[in-house]
């Protein structure tokens, strides 16, 4: 959910990704999440200038309503970058790439080298945004000295449910009042209200994007707002926002646990992996019983032991691109074996430094109803989960965000997509996916119905386009031309490379 479209990084961060300290939003001026502009936002206009960190590259503001349904009302600055198309006179129009997350910067993704083909990159302007809540447009913000009361974000009884319950009423408001008002009006459907804003400050009369993962969402609901409005949309590893709580864990540890069984499979069958001829899941399962224990550190970090849940992670990052060699070397490190030279940093998250703490996954608590009665009713959700995942038990990420969402206001609670236009759609997924399950997209195309085009890689990675020749090719042909693929068009799976 929470990748940048181009292919990851290997990084170990959460969905609810902490980023470094930052200025508070006002509710007129957005929190400068990073030095890419300092111009001022102004109603239904950009004005470019170049980046601070890239001169080649333009940025710019563009002032939207906090609350949509008082269009009049105090703003927010939205933090734009644009790469102009390198051939003009081929030039199409704009293509808005939406960021994952929740929690990416769009911004930074137009920053970093393009992940896009050259021939798109040669017949579109590539724009980037940060969404509301995120980074450089008024960043959700929160005191470390309340984030850091977090508690354990497993659960054993209701003791620990109340425990969580009173917390995140204190954070909440913790958050709320250091964000301001737009801490109240960061959901997926404020953010296509939005998407519009930039395609009229545009000049475009209608809109062509690419998003994936939690970018998905807000082009969904874009598609449900605007139908009218749509030239080409590229959904990329899809969210669904038809499922209940206990749906949208289940999958998810389904999917996760999917994703280490194809890593265990090619470990049995390339002598590449260095786990090659041992027994891949009863190391693993020791490794998390060692963690349960209090006893698993990372090497060369002796200051706290690495949890069960956060080691947990190491089965969602090093599955995205995927990395399957640098996922053995790190599980026999663990395990006592030599330490490679890139071993990364430990997994998942903890306390934070400095004064403050971004929380996005306030945007992910405004978009799904992820409430619990009761720890009964928790429970029942991770047993569910754990018969799903009998390596992995439960997918850490959305797992570890349900906690934080409790008893918080959904204003874009799940429904069944409903789009009403003509233009196809390109729904995308691969087949072994550890963030977004292939069959949430499968879920989006059904109901999408014949207005949807199902492109299934039957490979491995979350966010296909960039994966192989043949996933780039049919996404660029129906960004460029609006050919769209035959009906269930599959690309062959091909074997990830090292990194």
């Amino acid at each position: 959910m929470r990748s940048s479209f181009s292919k990851l990084a290997t990084v170990f961060v959460t969905m609810a990704i902490l980023l470094p300290a930052s200025t508070t939003a006002s509710a007129s001026t957005a929190a400068p999440g990073g030095t890419a502009t300092k111009i001022a936002g102004k109603r239904g206009v950009i004005v470019w200038g170049p980046c601070e960190e890239d001169s080649t590259v333009e940025c710019g503001t563009l002032a939207v309503p906090i609350d949509w349904s008082k269009p009049n009302g105090p703003t927010v600055d939205l933090a734009l970058a644009r790469r102009k198309a390198t051939d003009p006179s081929a030039r199409i129009g704009s293509l808005l790439s939406n960021p994952g997350g929740p929690g990416n910067s769009g911004v930074d993704d137009i920053l970093r080298p393009s992940g896009f083909s050259k021939n798109v990159q040669r017949r579109f302007d590539i724009v980037g945004y940060d969404p509301r809540g995120v980074a450089r447009s008024g960043s959700v913000t929160c005191s470390a000295s309340v984030y850091n009361k977090m508690p354990y974000p497993v659960m054993t009884s209701q003791a620990d449910y109340d425990k969580w319950v009173a917390f995140d009423k204190e954070l909440h408001a913790d958050c709320r009042k250091r964000t301001g008002p737009l801490y109240d009006h960061i959901d997926s459907a404020n953010v296509a209200r939005d998407m519009d804003a930039i395609r009229a400050a545009l000049g475009e009369d209608k809109l062509t994007s690419y998003g994936v993962s939690y970018g998905t969402l807000a082009q969904q609901m874009y598609a449900e707002l605007f139908p009218n409005r749509v030239r080409a949309m590229v959904l990329d590893s899809n969210m669904d926002h038809s499922l209940n709580v206990k749906a949208f864990q289940v999958t998810e540890a389904a999917t996760v646990q999917d994703s280490f069984d194809e890593f265990v499979a090619w470990c049995d069958r390339d002598t590449d992996c260095v786990l090659h001829g041992r027994d891949v899941r009863a190391l693993w399962k020791g490794l998390l019983k060692k963690a349960d224990r209090g006893e698993l550190y990372w090497p060369g970090d002796t200051d706290r032991p690495v949890s069960a849940h956060n080691l947990l992670w190491l089965g969602v990052v090093l599955n995205e691109a995927p990395d399957w060699e640098q996922e053995a070397k790190v599980l026999l490190a663990l395990d006592g074996g030599p330490v490679p030279d890139d071993m990364p940093g430990p997994p998942g998250n903890g306390p934070v430094d400095g004064d403050t703490a971004e929380l996005p996954t306030a945007i992910l608590c405004e978009d799904f109803n992820l409430s619990l009665r009761n720890y009964a009713e928790y429970a029942e959700v991770m047993r569910s989960s754990n018969r799903q995942a009998p390596d992995m038990r439960y997918n850490p990420m959305p797992m570890g965000d349900m906690p934080i969402c409790q008893h918080h206001p959904t204003n874009n609670p799940q429904h069944r997509l409903r789009y009403t236009g003509s233009a196809p759609l390109l729904v995308a997924n691969s087949l072994h996916d550890p963030d977004t399950p292939y069959a949430w997209s499968a879920n989006v195309a059904r109901q999408l119905g014949s207005k949807a085009v199902l492109l299934t890689y039957e490979g491995w990675g979350h966010g296909v386009y960039g994966m192989t020749e043949c996933t780039t090719a049919a996404m660029d042909d129906y960004l460029i031309s609006l050919t769209a693929p035959p009906k269930d068009f599959r690309c062959p799976a091909v074997e990830p490379e090292a990194e």
